[in-house]
């Protein structure tokens, strides 16, 4: 479920955001639950695995929504009985007074967006907190929820090894059983990508990025973290199962502006998009029940492509006979079978007994590796 507001839009996020002077919180809550009882009246009383509010600020939300929305799912799927719930939540004070009342509401799952425990980092990133913030934040989550997470953002413009390994080793003295763990990356039509055009912002070279990527999965490591995604760091069991829902190319309902679903249906599986416009959205559900502006069966090759480009991000890879049984195509015909031996060969990919995934190499040149091997 898609909260697309924010307090202030960050230079280096291309995510469907709005700053709005006052957010129209009875009219997006009534369009939200309206959209969702549409699609749920269409799929059927489906087995429910998670929730997750993402954004945009859902902890901008008020918890009342949250709890109307996590009940009108309950109702119209079968919830499983270890249901996660998570919302996502920035540190500043505004937002950490609600997170008691979405505790009530029926998160059990809250997800931070911290990006930096150094204040310089989240002036330079345009956050509204700081480094106090972000640690009170995390002592409210502790407290208040049995799973929480955080983001960190790295590879930042002159951050050396040592200056991220005192970082991320402070962090994980915080952390509980899960971190994201992302390097800033230039995103088209952000502040950013104008100011690295003009040569004002710099990010490190591919060598000194790799260095940091293999260092934070040494340095998580050592507080027993494993890097069960390229970005995405747990203690075993501590995974966060909605995420995995995508990578593993399974089925979601995506609800709210500009939300992506990928869902079964008689016609095969379907590719949905809502209005990326609030406001329009708001109108299109008001009028007709949905906000979506596509709907579209995927082919077997088009399933294929995208089962490999989000199953190859995972350290458990990709299970063949899962990967047929979805996409409809034997695993090995959707790859190029010279650039599959050569990657073998360079211990880029290896055979698992399910079927194939990247090494850690391999993750290292994944983009690069998957524009290559996937026909």
């Amino acid at each position: 479920m898609h909260w697309p507001f924010c307090l202030a839009k960050c230079p280096y996020c291309d995510f469907n955001s709005h700053v709005r002077d006052v957010i129209p919180q009875t009219r997006f809550r009534d369009a939200l639950r309206r959209e969702l009882a549409h699609d749920a009246a269409r799929l059927g009383r489906r087995p429910l695995r998670s929730i997750f509010f993402g954004g945009g600020t859902p902890s901008l939300m008020e918890p009342e929504t949250v709890a109307r929305l996590i009940e009108d799912a309950c109702t119209l799927f079968a919830p499983e009985p270890d249901l996660e719930i998570t919302l996502e939540a920035n540190p500043t004070s505004v937002e950490r007074t609600r997170l008691a009342a979405f505790r009530v509401a029926g998160i059990n799952r809250l997800s931070l967006g911290l990006q930096s425990l150094r204040d310089d980092a989240l002036r330079m990133l345009g956050r509204e907190h700081s480094a106090a913030q972000a640690v009170a934040a995390l002592e409210t989550a502790r407290a208040l929820f049995p799973r929480f997470s955080f983001d960190l953002i790295y590879a930042r413009p002159g951050q050396t090894e040592q200056d991220w390994e005192a970082e991320l080793g402070e962090a994980l003295t915080l952390a509980a059983d899960h971190l994201s763990l992302y390097q800033l990356t230039i995103e088209p039509g952000t502040r950013f990508e104008a100011l690295h055009r003009r040569g004002e912002l710099s990010l490190p070279e591919e060598d000194q990025a790799a260095a940091l990527y293999t260092l934070t999965g040494e340095v998580a490591a050592r507080h027993g973290l494993q890097p069960y995604e390229v970005s995405n760091y747990a203690l075993p069991g501590s995974e966060s199962r909605h995420n995995l829902v995508y990578w593993r190319y399974q089925d979601y309902l995506g609800i709210g502006p500009g939300a992506h679903g990928r869902v079964t249906s008689e016609d095969g599986i379907l590719a949905t998009r809502r209005h990326r416009a609030p406001e329009i959205w708001a109108e299109r559900v008001e009028a007709t029940g949905s906000g979506c502006t596509a709907e579209t069966p995927l082919s077997g090759e088009e399933r294929a492509r995208e089962a490999l480009v989000m199953g190859l991000r995972l350290s458990e890879g990709i299970d063949a006979s899962r990967f047929e049984t979805r996409t409809g195509r034997k695993l090995t015909d959707a790859l190029d079978p010279a650039i599959l031996e050569a990657a073998l060969e360079e211990a880029y990919l290896e055979v698992t007994p399910a079927g194939l995934r990247a090494t850690p190499e391999g993750r290292l040149r994944l983009e690069s590796l998957l524009s290559a091997l996937v026909l």
